[in-house]
C-alpha cells in the first residue's frame, strides 16, 4: 500500500496571507464593510470562500457571503495580473518535499484555493508535478469535510493508515482525523500549536524540517 503525504497550501506550502488580506480588503471596501483585523482573519484561511466569508462577516445574508467571494477572487486575479501576488515557500518546504519523496511517500495537495489558483502556485515554483493529487475547494465541501483527503487517498493507491496530512489550520486538522489519516501540525502557519492539538494533531512540527523525524517517530512507530 502506497504511503501518502498531504498538504494544505496557504499557510503550509506557502506564506499567502499578506496577498490574501490584500484581496479581502478590497472586497470588503468594495462592498462598504468594515474590514476585519488581520489577526482575526488569519483565522479562516484555508476555509472554502463562501464559508470563509461566513465566518467574516456572521450577520450576513448568504447572497452577501457570495458576493464577498466572487469580488474576492476578482480582487486576487487583479493583483496577479499586476505582479502582485507573493506567495513565497517557507524555508525549508522543498527540502521537507525532497526528503519525503526519497523515505517513499507520494504527495498531494488538499486546499481551499480554487483549480486555477493552485495551478498558478505551484507553477511558479516548479513543483506542480511532484503532487499525484490536487484537491480544491473547486470539487468539494469545504474543510473540515473529509471529501478531499479520501479523493487524493483514492487518487494515490494509499489508505487512511499510510496517510499523513500536514497544515497549519485547526480545519486541516479535523479534516484529516475525520477521514482516518494522521494529522501533522505546522506551526509555522496561522493557527497556535494548542490549537492544532486540539483538532486531533499527533504532533506538532516546528519547522518543514522536523516533519519527517515526527512522522517517523509519530506515526511509524
Amino acid at each position: 500500500m502506497n504511503r501518502l503525504a498531504i498538504f494544505d497550501c496557504d499557510g503550509t506550502l506557502v506564506d499567502s496571507g499578506a496577498t490574501i488580506y490584500a484581496a479581502l480588503a478590497q472586497a470588503f471596501t468594495e462592498n462598504g464593510l468594515e474590514l476585519p483585523q488581520p489577526e482575526v482573519s488569519r483565522r479562516v484561511i484555508g476555509l472554502s470562500l463562501t464559508e470563509a466569508m461566513a465566518s467574516l462577516l456572521p450577520e450576513g445574508s448568504s447572497d452577501q457571503h457570495l458576493k464577498l467571494s466572487d469580488d474576492y477572487k476578482r480582487a486576487f486575479q487583479q493583483l496577479r495580473a499586476e505582479g502582485r501576488v507573493e506567495e513565497p515557500l517557507f524555508d525549508g518546504v522543498l527540502e521537507l518535499l525532497d526528503d519525503l519523496e526519497a523515505d517513499g511517500w507520494l504527495l498531494a495537495v488538499a486546499t481551499g484555493k480554487s483549480d486555477r489558483g493552485l495551478n498558478h502556485c505551484l507553477e511558479s515554483h516548479g513543483i506542480h508535478a511532484r503532487f499525484v493529487s490536487l484537491q480544491t475547494a473547486d470539487r468539494h465541501p469545504s474543510k473540515p469535510h473529509p471529501s478531499m483527503v479520501e479523493q487524493a487517498i483514492a487518487d494515490a493507491g494509499a489508505a487512511p493508515g499510510t496517510t499523513i496530512v500536514v497544515g497549519d489550520t485547526s480545519f486541516d486538522m479535523a479534516m484529516a482525523a475525520a477521514a482516518g489519516a494522521a494529522p501533522i501540525g505546522a506551526a509555522w502557519g496561522y493557527h497556535e500549536a494548542d490549537e492544532l492539538i486540539d483538532a486531533g494533531a499527533v504532533a506538532v512540527a516546528a519547522q518543514p524540517r522536523d516533519v519527517l523525524e515526527l512522522v517517523r517517530s509519530h506515526v511509524h512507530g
